[in-house]
């Protein structure tokens, strides 16, 4: 009798091992998932905090070609002041990574009505200054525009496929029991406007 109890306290501890060092590891995994994904975030954001800095440089610069100008363009300066509200405005959204879609939603949201405004203020800098063209400043910071536009689609889509391998693994089963458990939930995944397949053109 004591040989089958002991037995049976030795199957149950050695499955009460497993199941703590399945738990341990599936955690421990998630863990490195959940990190991946705010790393990829932090990406995303650096190229987005790029796109900010380099366009009031661009405006001064446009700005600082037309001075000698005597006539007002009311065109440029209508556009200027649409993309300083965006520009504003992109800044005022938090940038840390978002924790539902309503606020990846507000993050992707202001970017684009950014990206929209900068279009309609670079079209119209070209029609009022055709010959900026000219200028190698502002044909370097073109340049560094069109690179940062290029490197915000790239880790856009990195992030995309981080988030996609994060959530099917929360989800899946039996995963999702140790996910609700230690509380990793499913992430917000960006949802592409119809514009913004365009990046901003900024070609002269």
């Amino acid at each position: 009798m004591k040989k089958t109890a002991i037995i049976a306290i030795a199957v149950i501890v050695v499955v009460l091992v497993a199941c703590v060092s399945w738990y341990v590891s599936t955690r421990n995994g998630l863990v490195v998932l959940d990190e991946g994904v705010s790393q990829q975030w932090s990406q995303v954001e650096v190229q987005y905090q790029r796109r900010l800095d380099l366009i009031p440089n661009l405006v001064e610069t446009v700005k600082g070609y037309a001075e000698h100008e005597s006539s007002t363009y009311e065109n440029v300066t209508r556009a200027r002041a649409g993309l300083t509200d965006a520009y504003n405005a992109a800044r005022e959204v938090p940038a840390s990574a978002p924790a539902d879609q309503q606020a990846l939603d507000r993050f992707n949201n202001a970017q684009g009505e950014l990206g929209r405004a900068f279009n309609i203020y670079v079209n119209a800098v070209r029609e009022a200054y055709p010959d900026l063209k000219a200028n190698t400043q502002f044909t370097d910071l073109q340049t560094q525009l069109e690179g940062t536009e290029n490197r915000i689609a790239t880790e856009r889509g990195r992030y995309t496929e981080a988030v996609k391998e994060y959530n099917i693994t929360v989800r899946r089963f039996p995963t999702s029991l140790v996910a609700g458990m230690s509380g990793f939930a499913v992430k917000p995944q960006f949802q592409a406007e119809a514009a913004a397949a365009t990046a901003p053109k900024v070609s002269f």
